[in-house]
């Protein structure tokens, strides 16, 4: 599912024309803060929560360690890209750290479609078209994200889909093993949402902030209110039948 999200997603963007590609990223950016903050706190978090059976204890912690080993992460690619100790700190590191996120975000969603389609079959045609209306535009905001931290589109569009792949996969292993994967489940979730986390108030946020210009203010803060909007309503709709 999430393949698909990603490879709709690198189509609707190399479609349009090269000029109109470098004005949209950092548009895209603001997009992709609102998705991803939007995609953590109200999705991934609650439906952890929930999954764990309600266990906030549990969850939160992961969420704040998988926070921290991210930053640590950050630091060790950064290191190995740069050793000047006055040397600016690269956003390159966003790249591996959005695939992970994503890789688990995708991991989980084929243990949920499994699990949905083995309880119903309409129940997996409803969650699995709910998947794929989410994916999308948070794929739209990976592929962004990738882009500005300087993947080719090639390689942008390559490693968004291996991330993505992992759906099917899971999905398979899900089917003979269900029962033990499903403790693991809740912490995939937690530390998918601090990757989202992660990834929009470290990275995209101090990016959004080196454009002082009223207008492109404005332009920001509309743009992470369309993506919050945008996968709040999607949440709404279909996390429920997770």
């Amino acid at each position: 599912m999430g393949s698909i999200g990603a490879i709709a997603a690198a189509a609707l963007f190399m479609a349009l024309k090269e000029d109109v590609q470098k004005k949209l990223v950092p548009s895209l950016l603001s997009f992709a803060t609102g998705v991803l903050l939007t995609a953590s706190l109200l999705g991934l978090i609650p439906e952890a929560i929930e999954s764990s059976g309600g266990e906030p204890h549990f969850i939160m912690p992961t969420v704040l360690i998988a926070i921290i080993g991210f930053f640590f992460l950050e630091k060790i690619i950064t290191w190995r890209n740069c050793r000047d100790t006055t040397c600016e700190v690269h956003s390159h590191a966003s790249g591996p750290i959005i695939l992970l996120g994503d890789a688990l975000h995708n991991l989980t969603d084929g243990i949920v479609i499994t699990a949905a389609f083995l309880t119903e079959f309409h129940l997996g045609i409803i969650v699995g078209i709910t998947i794929i209306s989410h994916e999308i535009p948070q794929e739209t905001g990976d592929f962004a994200i990738l882009l500005h931290s300087g993947y080719s589109k090639k390689k942008a569009i390559l490693f968004n889909t291996l991330s993505s792949s992992t759906t099917i996969p899971a999905a398979i292993v899900a089917y003979f093993l269900l029962d033990p994967l499903d403790v693991f489940v809740p912490f995939l979730l937690a530390v998918s949402a601090a990757s989202f986390l992660y990834i929009a108030l470290s990275d995209l946020t101090p990016e959004l902030h080196k454009n002082t210009q009223l207008k492109y203010i404005i332009q920001q803060l509309l743009l992470i209110i369309v993506g919050i909007a945008l996968m709040w309503v999607l949440l709404s709709l279909g996390m429920h039948n997770h």
